[in-house]
């Protein structure tokens, strides 16, 4: 096992490119929340759906890989009740409870749209900061008729391990984004390049044991 100074050495690189994506300018037709264990994002996404003054706020998830055991209900179903909490209007709340990965994010959330007759032009993603940049590939990818902006982060790795339940939680998941960057390109993903630096960080770390979410068998 490397010296946990290392480990965070490369951790700060992950995160530091995989928060990295295309931040919103102007008024959006709507914001998505994309569901996960952080349930902070509905926050973040509280403040893009006012400062974007977005017509509609989705939030979509089901159960995924890393929610299943922790939850009851489904992240959407979370996420909307901490909306309305913070004050957004129940009609402006559209919840999506099916998807269980970030490909399902966008195509079921793209259906309940369209069965309300919404076919948006512009849309906002709110996510966990180290999702920022496959979020965007994912939604670029499956629903490339919305222009895709993601809502930046301010936060720094230390502070969000702190909050976010330390390496042993987060590193994984990073791990796990970072590698589907490279293999998901062009299958499910718009390609992004990955620098062979972060490639060999990301190899590192899932050699140090954060490799739960690294898949084998591709």
């Amino acid at each position: 096992m490397r010296a946990f100074e290392n480990q965070l050495r490369d951790g700060r690189a992950l995160f530091s490119f995989l928060s990295e994506a295309e931040p919103p300018s102007g008024k959006a037709d709507f914001v998505l929340a994309m569901g996960s264990q952080d349930l902070t994002v509905a926050d973040t996404a509280v403040r893009a759906f006012r400062e974007a003054r977005a017509d509609w706020l989705v939030c979509s998830g089901g159960f995924g890989k890393d929610t299943a055991a922790l939850f009851r209900q489904p992240e959407g179903v979370l996420y909307a009740r901490r909306c309305r909490e913070a004050g957004v209007p129940e009609e402006r709340l559209i919840v999506e409870d099916r998807a269980s990965n970030s490909g399902e994010n966008f195509l079921f959330t793209r259906e309940l749209l369209e069965e309300r007759g919404l076919f948006p032009a512009a849309g906002v993603i709110a996510c966990k900061p180290y999702m920022a940049k496959r979020a965007w590939a994912a939604g670029t990818w499956q629903w490339p008729e919305v222009r895709w902006s993601v809502f930046p982060h301010t936060i720094g790795l230390e502070e969000y391990l702190d909050r976010a339940g330390g390496p042993g939680a987060v590193f994984p998941l990073m791990v796990g984004d970072l590698q589907r960057l490279r293999v998901y390109a062009g299958r499910f993903q718009t390609p992004v390049e990955v620098p062979e630096a972060l490639w060999e960080a990301c190899l590192r770390l899932a050699a140090d044991g954060y490799d739960r979410f690294f898949l084998r068998d591709i």
